[in-house]
């Protein structure tokens, strides 16, 4: 999706266009019937009859079924139908392998699960998961409209502790929401901004531990992935550790949440067209409700504001003096025991000769 636009926004191989809006469209035209899949999987069921009641909320014949007096739409409900229709299979799934023979198991259960869930997504959940979608999505937009820097201010500063619990992962749900409604997610460039945040205060660490060369050893390998958006490294190898660092980040990531948070209130709407990538691989994905140039330039100055606040929050705040010698003073795990830190491994000397032994005839 994000190459597909890149080349339109460039005028630049207008045939591979098609095909790339295809693949990009096509996965996200079926997501409901992966995540109906994988949630069955993950849940103890039959992963194929958890994507075969998800199947049914992406098929075009519901248009011709009528639930609490409205007609059907394909993809209703989205992906909270297909999570609540695979849900309600597997138990229904396992409810009739405890009581179904054996000898009957293989005809009765999968019929019994896929009819049931059907008829109770078709006539209840999409109904309902549709309107819990359009909620969520009227109120991610009432928020960024109406008090857009705050509400970028809190989700910000509140990303790096969700992405420490791996609660992260609940979002993509809201994510996938707001790009099947709008064609782009609003919350992912602000989440971003908490990678921004955990950036600057990796650097700041690095230049106030001149003398601790393994933590900036890890700094040095991990900030490649922290500048494209993957911060669990720099997460749990230096920030989370060393415990205030990762507040400070925190403070950066609000921050720069807020920057992009108040553009969204004021009309400049940043968003991005897919779910994943963060940091500067978002950049080819970018789009919003202006120029593509001023989105850009949005955004970027987003991680601008991150990288620089979680710099100096860090810098001043992130450590205390005891904190900080202790730190410069830690010897070097990468060292030699019995060497001087970076004079390299010295040669062990050589063990004093065995006495000759002599051997008596019995």
């Amino acid at each position: 999706a994000g190459l597909s636009g890149l080349l339109t926004n460039l005028g630049r191989l207008p045939a591979a266009v098609p095909a790339l809006t295809a693949l990009a469209s096509g996965f996200m035209s079926l997501i409901a019937v992966f995540v109906g899949h994988n949630t069955a999987k993950e849940f103890g069921g039959t992963p194929v009859l958890g994507g075969a009641v998800a199947a049914v909320i992406v098929f075009p014949g519901v248009t011709h079924i009528t639930a609490f007096g409205q007609h059907l739409s394909p993809g209703q409900g989205g992906v909270l139908g297909a999570l609540a229709a695979a849900l309600l299979a597997v138990q229904v799934e396992k409810r009739c392998r405890a009581v179904v023979p054996a000898a009957l198991d293989v005809l009765v259960t999968p019929t019994v699960t896929v009819l049931v869930t059907g008829l109770v997504t078709v006539f209840g959940l999409m109904y309902v998961a549709g309107e819990v979608s359009t909620a969520l999505g009227t109120l991610a937009t009432w928020l960024l409209t109406h008090g857009g820097a705050f509400a970028g201010f809190l989700l910000g500063g509140l990303f790096l502790p969700l992405v420490m619990l791996g609660l992260h992962q609940a979002l993509i749900p809201i994510h996938a929401t707001l790009i099947q409604q709008q064609g782009y997610t609003v919350l992912l460039p602000i989440l971003a901004m908490a990678g921004a945040g955990q950036v600057g205060a990796a650097l700041a660490l690095y230049l106030r531990l001149p003398r601790n060369r393994s933590l900036r050893r890890t700094i040095r390998s991990a900030l490649p992935a922290g500048l494209l958006g993957v911060g669990e490294p720099l997460i749990y190898g230096v920030s989370l550790p060393l415990g205030r660092p990762f507040l400070t980040a925190c403070v950066g990531g609000a921050c720069g949440g807020g920057f992009i948070g108040l553009f969204n209130q004021l009309g400049d709407t940043v968003g991005s067209t897919a779910i994943g990538p963060s940091g500067w691989a978002l950049f080819p994905l970018v789009k919003g409700g202006q120029s593509l140039a001023t989105t850009l330039v949005v955004y970027a100055l987003g991680l601008a504001v991150g990288y620089l606040t979680g710099f100096l929050a860090t810098y001043f705040f992130g450590l205390g003096r005891q904190q900080r010698a202790d730190l410069n003073a830690a010897p070097d795990p990468g060292a030699e025991k019995g060497t001087e830190a970076g004079t390299g491994p010295q040669r062990a000397p050589r063990p004093a000769a065995a006495p000759p032994v002599t051997l008596t005839p019995p």
